[in-house]
């Protein structure tokens, strides 16, 4: 565990000191977030806070790979661990292209499917699922489904990407659930040996949100852009990817073994809101007949604004709602599902009042008014 926290602090503290070089780097390349009527930000910010977020994942990769507990796993996956850094720097540098020159939607699908498909090349890839040792059979199928979980994975974060600190805070607290899910699956199924890869990419995850923040926080001076959205949406699905298949269900006693069986659950439980989010903006804007990619004022964190709830209030109740979903699901793994099935209802109903009752504001009306509380 000690050495898991290293990792997660250094990514932390180089991504903290990499962010004001970063934002450097986005005023001179002119690579700054307008003020559009979507928007929630009032003045022009600077992003590309994905090329620190990089840098702190690379370094912490490097840190890892020179530790007696976590070098054995960068000798025995081969490419695999290095493949999620290679992975991570193309689709960050695809975004630094995006959020200097604003690339067609087209091109950056493009671009994170080559980006998904060369981490799957590296050995990222959905192969088996522990479900009654149900194995992908086609190899194209299998390269088809990874890439496929990774791009709605970055889009997802993208998507949620609305208010200052909201993608990192949401992804560092579902993160956090995340990394003790994996840790006490790895523990159960190895407990001789419980290094693991997807701890490590989770771990690092975590600590490159975390050392983002305190420059993203409600009143951002930098953005992450979609360098950092679209960067760890790419690292979570990575995570998940890693995990899946690596735990043997066989191996897994008790209330653990719905866990086992769903591998596949915590990620979707980190990214419920952002996948929901996501889904509903679709669906939306495939029925007025425009494209998937057409931005809106319509997005959850648009709503909350609407609602009464100032920039900050708002960013805290995604927060809140996102603990909820991804805490319940690492419960799977110490209790019964009845308990956390009880203890999820209570945890919801509870930030349901929270979101229609007490947090909100008297000030806005709507998307207009929206803008007018978060100034």
């Amino acid at each position: 565990m000690r050495v898991y926290l290293l990792v997660s602090v250094v990514a932390a503290v180089v991504t903290f000191l990499l962010t004001p070089l970063a934002r450097w780097i986005a005023t001179r390349s002119g690579a700054y977030t307008a003020v559009r009527d979507r928007d929630v930000h009032t003045i022009p910010t600077p992003r590309l806070g994905g090329l620190a977020m990089l840098g702190g994942l690379v370094v912490s990769f490097v840190i890892a790979s020179h530790t007696p507990f976590l070098a054995p796993i960068f000798e025995e996956s081969g490419n695999t661990a290095w493949g999620v850094i290679l992975g991570a720097a193309i689709v960050c540098l695809i975004g630094v292209v995006d959020d200097i020159w604003d690339l067609d939607w087209m091109i950056k699908l493009v671009g994170q499917v080559l980006a998904a498909g060369v981490m799957a090349w590296q050995g990222v890839q959905l192969i088996t699922l522990p479900i009654g040792g149900l194995t992908i059979g086609s190899s194209r199928m299998s390269l088809f489904a990874t890439v496929l979980v990774i791009v709605v994975a970055m889009n997802a974060v993208n998507f949620v990407d609305g208010l200052d600190g909201l993608a990192a805070g949401v992804v560092a607290i579902g993160g956090g659930a995340f990394f003790v899910y994996t840790y006490l699956l790895t523990f159960s199924s190895s407990p001789q040996d419980y290094a693991s890869l997807a701890s490590l990419v989770v771990a690092a995850l975590v600590g490159i949100c975390v050392g983002f923040l305190p420059f993203n926080f409600h009143q951002a001076r930098i953005f992450m852009g979609d360098s950092g959205s679209m960067l760890i949406g790419l690292v979570m699905a990575a995570g998940a990817i890693i995990v899946t298949g690596n735990i043997d269900p066989e191996r897994v006693s008790g209330g653990q073994t719905l866990p086992a069986y769903l591998p596949m659950l915590l990620p979707l439980a980190v990214l419920v809101l952002p996948l929901l989010d996501m889904t509903m903006a679709v669906i939306r804007r495939i029925a007025q007949g425009k494209s998937p990619f057409h931005p809106d004022r319509r997005h959850l964190h648009h709503r909350l604004l609407a609602l009464g709830h100032t920039h900050r209030r708002a960013v805290f109740v995604m927060y809140l709602w996102t603990g909820v979903f991804a805490f319940s699901a690492v419960a799977l793994v110490a209790f019964p599902w009845r308990d956390v099935l009880i203890g999820a209802a209570l945890a919801s109903a509870v930030s349901l009042v929270l979101t229609l009752g007490p947090l909100r504001g008297r000030s806005a009306s709507g998307p207009r008014g929206a803008r007018r509380v978060q100034a």
